[in-house]
């Protein structure tokens, strides 16, 4: 059975990566969640998709220059006033729940690393028993690379789209971030394009797509024989598996 992971913990359903959006995937019968980690300079793990404020709060400026503290002070657009989460309170949701948890390590604007991310989010996982049940992923095969050197025995996924195609080249990436991830998760509409090419290079228990959402889409991804989908309307896809 192909699983189901909610991306951004369902960002068309509910604020992408709030703590209402994650209780509410919880409660539905998937098989993941993703999110992304964000860190600030006084050592705090966000949980937030971009490395400024300005798209999905009533802020603006760069997450990393938040003050200890201050993203409680800020809402998320489209919700009733909630904060920015950190990755300890999305982990405490997830806590007594059985889904896996995929955790993006972001960069900084510029796309550098941050500093010591992968070994602060080994440690809390690790911390809350979810060792298991996690994965750390990238699109970045230095961040990979980071995180096999700073977390050994922690799961691995590699998210893989055209432009990494155009950076990396698609055969020489793929073999790349094979050799850093037990998963490889790859945007849809590449995935499609050159399928014969990818499938021969990725085991398909090892290969994701990532984003399907509308109705057509879910049931053409679930009948194929990959390991899992990511999508922004787990909702939809849990009907088109049913």
């Amino acid at each position: 059975m192909v699983h189901i992971i909610g991306h951004r913990g369902g960002r068309n359903l509910w604020p992408e990566n709030s703590l209402s959006g994650f209780r509410k995937l919880g409660q539905m019968p998937v098989d993941g969640v993703e999110f992304d980690i964000h860190l600030t300079r006084s050592g705090e793990m966000l949980v937030i998709h971009d490395p400024t404020l300005d798209r999905t709060t009533d802020s603006q400026g760069l997450v990393s220059d938040l003050s200890p503290g201050k993203h409680r002070e800020i809402s998320l657009k489209d919700s009733d006033g909630e904060a920015i989460p950190t990755l300890e309170e999305v982990l405490a949701v997830f806590r007594d729940t059985p889904l896996e948890l995929h955790i993006e390590l972001k960069t900084h604007a510029d796309g550098t690393p941050y500093e010591g991310l992968a070994a602060k989010a080994f440690a809390a996982v690790e911390r809350l028993g979810l060792l298991e049940r996690s994965i750390l992923t990238s699109f970045h095969p230095d961040v990979l690379a980071d995180i096999r050197k700073a977390a050994p025995g922690i799961r691995t996924l590699s998210s893989f789209d055209a432009k990494s195609a155009e950076r990396l080249g698609l055969a020489s990436g793929l073999s790349l971030m094979n050799q850093c991830s037990d998963i490889i998760a790859i945007e849809r509409s590449l995935l499609q394009a050159k399928w014969d090419e990818i499938t021969k290079l990725v085991p398909l228990d090892r290969l994701g797509a990532w984003v399907p959402n509308e109705m057509s889409d879910l049931e053409y991804w679930l009948a194929k024989p990959i390991r899992q989908i990511t999508t922004d309307r787990p909702d939809l896809a849990l009907q088109a598996r049913r």
